[in-house]
């Protein structure tokens, strides 16, 4: 078990700057299941935040680690906000990871499966070495709750995937059901899954970069200014008061969820593989640019924003504003490679409602069916425009995609399973954009054929 230090806090970062609690008197109420950014971002942050303006000490929280210890011990802990207890490994630590997570006391159980959460989320499957421990114990652990007749418990997903919450309660169902369909009938009626959008700069460098003061400093501005999280109200058993903290409850986390995919997942998304492939490897290096700069901008405040409606207080100007801040900082150094991951199950979700709203309203759609043969390309290709080799990384691509990825046929592509539902190829203008771009982008490379492209949507926008 690591026993954290005291708080670490980051330069320029208002929120917490002391504690009202007693920091050695914490107690669990919550376990957070899986170590990395997203738990100091929101879960740790949003808590810390609360029990200082309230003077409360009773919403610790206790972090269960699935890595093995041999790399946790590598991994720098930073305790910024003051509000994690301590860390507990998995692998080592068993007994005491169940008794965390089958304490009465602990109301809460949040879970940040990273990438993992990708393929089960998409897929509802669970076929994951991480996402298979961390369900294992949550069996487990909910079936000595329900021996102890103890109170409800909420399972709160902090991943990103659309529906987390959902996500979470159908894949560790079907974990349950195939072990004990008692306990998956008690899970039913006694443990809540709300979904959530958490939203953060968590893709900064680490605590422990060689940062200088200045570059430091702006991250912890951005890092305030840009993180929100809002909850669907659904606790089983009482809840930290986070909305004085900040957090939005509501009913329904839909249209805020769409929003965020829409506007910021869709960008990075639209911006990665084009950027990637004509040799930049951070988005604000990318973005440094003004071919792409612009493509980016007219994707998003004149493509996305006349077909969306902002839920709530949202003020989409100002929203799209701190957006584009975002993508254009050098604080926010978000490498393109890992938004290039896993685009089988980013696209679909990110792009494809965009796109199909686009043909219904019969509105041009140059602009998505370049980034749909940069796609492809970089499926197909294994070198960028400067002749550098890059690995891909796909994990929800099946063997017949492959083939038609590989297909003479650039066309085939469009028929891979992440876009089939959307029968892009009968759509005649866009299929025939798409195959020009492919051709182009192979003869003449990504950034000529971006600034062509562009020429056509200045003209058409």
């Amino acid at each position: 078990m690591f026993t954290l230090p005291q708080p670490v806090l980051m330069e320029g970062t208002s929120a917490i700057t002391s504690s009202t609690y007693n920091l050695t008197q914490l107690s669990a109420g919550m376990v957070h299941i899986g170590v990395g950014t997203i738990i100091h971002k929101h879960p740790a942050y949003y808590t810390a935040k609360f029990m200082n303006l309230a003077n409360q000490s009773n919403w610790g929280i206790r972090v269960i680690s699935l890595l093995p210890a041999d790399r946790l011990e590598k991994l720098s802990i930073i305790n910024e906000s003051g509000s994690l207890i301590d860390v507990i490994t998995a692998s080592t630590q068993p007994e005491e990871a169940l008794s965390s997570l089958a304490d009465p006391a602990v109301k809460i159980v949040a879970l940040s499966l990273t990438e993992d959460g990708e393929k089960w989320g998409v897929q509802g499957i669970v076929d994951t070495d991480q996402t298979l421990l961390a369900f294992d114990f949550l069996t487990k652990a909910l079936a000595r709750r329900r021996e102890q007749l103890g109170d409800p418990l909420t399972i709160l997903s902090c991943d990103d995937l659309p529906r987390n919450g959902d996500a979470t309660r159908k894949a560790l169902l079907s974990v349950v059901n195939d072990k004990d369909a008692d306990l998956a009938s008690w899970i039913e009626r006694h443990v809540t899954f709300p979904n959530s959008v958490a939203d953060s700069v968590t893709s900064i460098p680490a605590m422990e970069d060689d940062l200088s003061d200045e570059r430091t400093a702006t991250r912890a501005e951005y890092w305030e200014e840009l993180t929100s999280w809002v909850i669907e109200d659904k606790f089983g058993s009482g809840r930290p008061d986070w909305e004085i903290a900040g957090v939005t409850f509501v009913d329904d986390s839909t249209p805020y969820e769409a929003l965020q995919q829409r506007f910021q997942n869709a960008s990075y998304s639209l911006l990665a593989y084009p950027a990637f492939l004509a040799g930049y490897r951070t988005v604000h290096e990318a973005m440094s640019d003004s071919v792409f700069s612009n493509y980016v901008n007219v994707f998003i405040n004149r493509l996305v924003s006349p077909l969306v409606t902002a839920p709530g207080s949202i003020d989409l100007t100002d929203y799209k504003t701190k957006l584009l801040r975002r993508l254009s900082s050098a604080a926010v150094n978000i490498p393109l490679s890992r938004l290039c991951a896993d685009g089988a199950s980013k696209l679909p979700a990110f792009i494809l409602p965009t796109l199909a709203e686009l043909v219904k309203q019969e509105k041009p759609t140059y602009c998505l069916a370049f980034l749909l043969a940069t796609y492809g390309h970089y499926l197909s290709a294994t070198t960028d425009d400067k002749d550098e080799e890059y690995e891909i990384n796909e994990i929800c691509l099946s063997e017949d995609d492959w083939y038609k990825i590989e297909d003479s046929d650039v066309l085939a592509f469009l028929d891979s399973s992440p876009f089939a539902s959307a029968n892009l190829r009968t759509i005649p203008h866009f299929a025939a954009a798409y195959k020009l771009y492919r051709k182009q982008i192979a003869i003449y490379g990504v950034a000529f054929t971006l600034r062509q492209t562009m020429c056509t949507l200045l003209e058409l926008h």
